[in-house]
């Protein structure tokens, strides 16, 4: 069930004068709020929704955002909720082959942290209930932000409840189509013209049976995939189906509708066929990100998430970035103390974290683009070279995920 902030109690500080205002109430921002106040930072995190609750299924998180949790003491928490995938599979969507495997057992041991997957509205639900039990933390619902001004000593933020929230610092962690980021940036998000159909279905609803129970799947063809894995114990089955939009350049409104998804997997084997009509079809998903900038901060706002960095999902590393980042804020915020921090604490706080973030968050987004590329080859030379490169790779072998995966302290 949707978690909404629980009935007030006396309160120990006032959560319209915070050290940090977060405006966002995803993983992202629950996750930052967390962290902050496990390090005794006042917070207050506004949120648009009149409940938080994430639309979608699955998540998977790499080592590189396991081990985070384990180092800053949230994994017992979050661990009760996770499946440990055995492999990830790489399937020709078209014929159906095994073109390629990723062990993952080997994996944990090879980076000392496993690799997971987790239901999306599970984990968030877990992160507010923690920050809801820290007496510095304050989550407000219905409370989405409408402006901001920095004022040299702190930040004045505006809701549309028409309240003014105060703080030393502004976090944005407000989304792709982020308000803060807006007013700091300007830019627009980079549409790629695929659409996505996600959910999770029931196992013993699954309407084909023969897809792999303890292994990350993905099906790759021709402009389109459908990526499957286990969540809740395996009780339930997640499925992101995506697809390039024939009608999107055309300037159709309704591009990417139920119609085009059913024609863009049709053509492909049984099983990927079998598996489409599980598939919600209320919602889709645009597929878009952003270019990566030089800087995610200006005066006494940064920008965390997607809001800083938005990334396609092919790489599997948008929630988790967006962890990695609050847990490297809280760490370096909470290296000042609970004295007034002034503009030369915050700048250089601003400098050492997008010296630590930046770089790897910007080379997931870039590396997402072109991982997407290559499951998505369409041409029958291009799919020859994909599937034989897949094929050629040893499943044991890591080396091309390190960057990403091994500790960067």
């Amino acid at each position: 069930m949707p978690v909404s902030p629980k009935a007030p109690t006396p309160p120990t500080t006032d959560p319209h004068d915070a050290q940090v205002v977060i405006a966002g109430g995803g993983i992202g921002g629950a996750g930052a709020a967390l962290v902050l106040g496990l390090r005794g930072i006042r917070v207050t995190l506004l949120e648009k929704a009149q409940e938080y609750k994430e639309v979608g299924a699955g998540l998977q998180f790499g080592p590189n955002i396991t081990r985070m949790m384990q180092k800053i003491g949230i994994w017992d928490r979050i661990e009760p909720l996770v499946v440990y995938p055995n492999r990830v599979e790489f399937h020709n969507a078209v014929s159906g082959d095994l073109i390629g495997r990723l062990d993952l057992v080997d994996m944990r041991q090879h980076y000392g942290s496993p690799y997971v997957v987790v239901h999306r509205n599970d984990l968030l639900q877990t992160l507010v209930q923690a920050a809801q039990e820290l007496p510095t933390v304050t989550l407000l619902t219905a409370h989405g932000v409408t402006g901001f001004e920095d004022i040299g000593d702190g930040v004045q933020v505006r809701t549309a409840t028409g309240e003014t929230f105060r703080g030393q610092v502004l976090l944005g962690a407000d989304g792709a189509h982020s308000v803060v980021r807006q007013a700091l940036v300007g830019d627009d998000v980079q549409n790629t013209g695929y659409v996505a159909y996600r959910g999770a279905i029931a196992w013993d609803d699954m309407p084909e049976k023969r897809v792999a129970r303890d292994a990350v799947v993905c099906w790759a063809g021709p402009g389109l995939h459908l990526m499957q894995y286990p969540l809740r114990g395996g009780t339930l089955f997640n499925q992101v189906a995506v697809f390039r939009s024939p009608s999107f350049e055309t300037g159709n409104p309704d591009w990417g509708n139920p119609e085009e998804l059913d024609a863009a997997f049709g053509p492909m084997c049984e099983i990927v066929r079998n598996c489409i009509p599980g598939l919600a079809r209320i919602k889709r998903w645009v597929m878009a990100d952003r270019k990566p900038l030089d800087g995610w901060t200006r005066g006494r706002v940064a920008m965390l998430g997607d809001a800083a960095h938005a990334t396609l999902q092919y790489l599997a590393q948008g929630a988790g970035q967006s962890l990695l980042d609050g847990a490297c804020l809280a760490r370096l915020l909470g290296g000042l103390g609970a004295a007034p921090w002034t503009s030369d604490d915050v700048a250089r706080v601003w400098r050492q974290y997008e010296a630590e973030r930046l770089a790897t968050a910007s080379r997931v987004q870039t590396w997402s683009r072109t991982w997407g590329e290559m499951w998505h080859v369409s041409s029958y030379a291009d799919t020859l070279l994909r599937d034989e490169a897949f094929r050629a790779h040893d499943p044991y072998d890591y080396s091309l995920m390190d960057w990403m995966y091994k500790p960067q302290d």
